[in-house]
């Protein structure tokens, strides 16, 4: 069993029980508490969904951190959600993930705030366009690639810039398993986060040993940019998953957690699948 609960109902401690072999017993076997007191985190893409939890495990883990979307209201909505189980301080900056000045004013202003960026996370992502790879327009490939792959280059090297080249850091980039596998009606979509993963490979190589690079391929995910996908038969689809449910935000969240933390201190250049075993 995995679990734990820190005061403020936020999980941010993994627990790992086994078997006893004679009673059947459940008996704990180790606890490790996931703590970022201390550091900065940046996230993209982080007014719901995913980014949203995202943040909220982090804060309740004792990071400060930065949220940033392209809505200012859904910004301040989201920390507001967020405060009573905040053990950081919260932070809000509107900006298009896919708009470089953007993304330079938001690192710039994390980095006033907060004095350094130890963490990013480049969540936020889009899809314009459902239906046949072949069929699309330019300008929604365009706007998929500027916002899914170049947009979280961006980010990267603003950070590098801005605060990780001297101090380091971890960078996170939320993938998909449709980068790793095929599904022509969201092929474009598939073709950036495909892309991302070898970004990823590559900068971890790049950035060491001051800063680590990982991606998080989630499977679906209930969230309102893949509700298209699920809403109409989440019972039919969720009963195709091996383990029998789609996945929640905090799913990923969690991941995202362990990968920030220092528990995965020897960790980089790798792509974390957390699909319920949507892959097999």
């Amino acid at each position: 069993m995995i679990g734990g609960r820190a005061a403020g109902g936020n999980d941010t401690s993994l627990t790992i029980s086994a078997t006893d072999v004679a009673g059947g017993a459940l008996t704990t076997v180790r606890a490790m508490e996931l703590r970022l007191d201390g550091k900065v985190a940046l996230v993209t893409g982080a007014s719901r969904g995913i980014g949203r939890e995202i943040a909220a495990r982090f804060s309740a883990a004792g990071a400060d951190v930065m949220l940033s979307s392209r809505k200012q209201d859904a910004l301040e909505a989201a920390v507001e959600s967020l405060r009573d189980d905040a053990q950081g301080d919260l932070a809000v900056f509107a900006a298009n993930a896919g708009d470089p000045e953007a993304a330079a004013a938001c690192v710039a202003a994390t980095v006033e705030r907060f004095g350094r960026i130890d963490i990013l996370v480049n969540n936020a992502a889009t899809n314009p366009y459902l239906g046949p790879m072949i069929d699309i327009d330019l300008p929604r490939l365009d706007k998929t690639h500027d916002v899914n792959l170049r947009g979280p280059f961006v980010w990267i090297q603003e950070c590098w810039r801005a605060s990780m080249q001297t101090h380091g850091g971890v960078i996170l980039n939320i993938s998909s398993i449709g980068g790793l596998t095929v599904e022509t009606s969201i092929g474009h979509y598939n073709v950036t986060k495909a892309a991302l993963i070898h970004l990823t490979k590559s900068l971890a190589k790049d950035l060491a040993p001051g800063v680590r690079v990982n991606a998080i391929c989630p499977g679906l995910v209930k969230t309102d940019m893949a509700r298209a996908l699920w809403e109409s038969n989440e019972d039919a689809v969720a009963a195709m998953v091996p383990l029998h449910r789609l996945g929640e935000p905090a799913d990923i969240a969690n991941a995202a957690l362990f990968l920030a933390s220092d528990a995965a201190s020897w960790i980089t250049g790798t792509t974390t699948v957390v699909d319920g075993g949507m892959l097999l």
